[in-house]
Formats: structure tokens, sequence, C-alpha cells
């Protein structure tokens, strides 16, 4: 028997059924662990290597794909799906460090746009290829049956985990959006 008296797997010569799916669950549980790892390694890493955040990042690489390198504060929140205070402090952030700038909208000040800094879209050179951009990349690769296999099998997973109700942003890009479409 391995393990402290406390725990709650007991390993024994002879596995019975419970024991296997025990550790099948554990397995399961570890797989999940090293994918939600992986993200927060990302996020600290980008964070500690460029200065800002992955939404921050993502907000970025928003107006460097829009029209004059600008938009609402309205089409970003709905970009990234956060709410709008959440947005306003990633905008407030990103324009403390100069990456983006407020223009008053020429026939309603009271609206303003959200401009790409030459410091922002200077630190898009340099930005990262993120998990997300590799995982979209590769399951680009895969047959269609296999993609239609993955989204039940996580849909499974979200409903196991009773997660169904958070909200979450698709993190893709408008060009990749447009270039699927």
């Amino acid at each position: 028997m391995l393990g402290a008296p406390n725990t709650y797997l007991t390993f024994t010569s002879k596995p019975s059924t419970c024991n296997k799916r025990s550790m099948k669950y554990l397995e399961i549980i570890i797989k999940l662990r090293k994918i939600i790892r992986s993200i927060n390694l990302e996020s600290k890493r980008i964070e500690k290597q460029y200065g800002i955040s992955i939404p921050q990042l993502l907000v970025l690489q928003y107006l460097s794909e829009q029209l004059d390198y600008k938009a609402s504060a309205r089409d970003i929140k709905v970009y990234i799906n956060l709410n709008a205070s959440t947005v306003s402090g990633i905008i407030n952030r990103l324009e403390h460090k100069s990456l983006v700038a407020r223009l008053p909208k020429p026939n309603d000040k009271r609206v303003s746009f959200i401009s790409l800094t030459a410091k922002g879209a200077e630190m898009l050179k340099d930005s990262p290829i993120t998990l997300q951009e590799k995982l979209s990349r590769r399951l680009k690769n895969l047959s269609s049956n296999q993609i239609n296999q993955l989204d039940a099998h996580i849909d499974l997973l979200i409903g196991l985990m009773d997660v169904s109700d958070i909200e979450a942003a698709p993190l893709l890009t408008i060009a990749e959006i447009n270039q699927d479409g």
C-alpha cells in the first residue's frame, strides 16, 4: 500500500475495478490541471516578459485589426466578452502604459475611440504566439469527425464541472474568424 493512511486512493498488487476507475478519474483530473496550469503559466510569462495581461494583449491585437486602428470601448467589450467595468480597467491600464489613446469622436464628444498607439503597435511586433493561437492552428488539422467528437466531450466535461453558465470569449482574432468564415 502506498501513501499516508488518510489518502483517498490505495494501491494494491491486484487493483480492483473500483481502483482502476478511481485511477482513471485521477488521470482525467491531472490532465485538466495540466491545461489550467499551462494557461496560468503562459499568463504569468506574458505579464512578466511584456508587462501586460492576456486580455490587454487581446485588446491590442483587436485594435491592430480595425480600420484606422481604433474601436469604441463597447466594440472592445463585445469582442473580449467581459463586463464594461473590466474593459474600462483594461483600457485605463493600456492608456497609462501609452499603448492606447482615447480619441474623442469628432461628432459626439461624449463618445471616444480607443486607438492603438505607435508604442502599442511596436509591442505587437514582438508579441508572443499564445497557447490559444497554437491550439487554433492544430485544431484546423483535425478532421470534422475529430472536431465533433472533441466538441461533444468538452461539452460533457463542462456539464460535469457545472460551469456552463460561465461566460468566456473565444479569444480568436478577427482575422482568424474571417479566414474561417
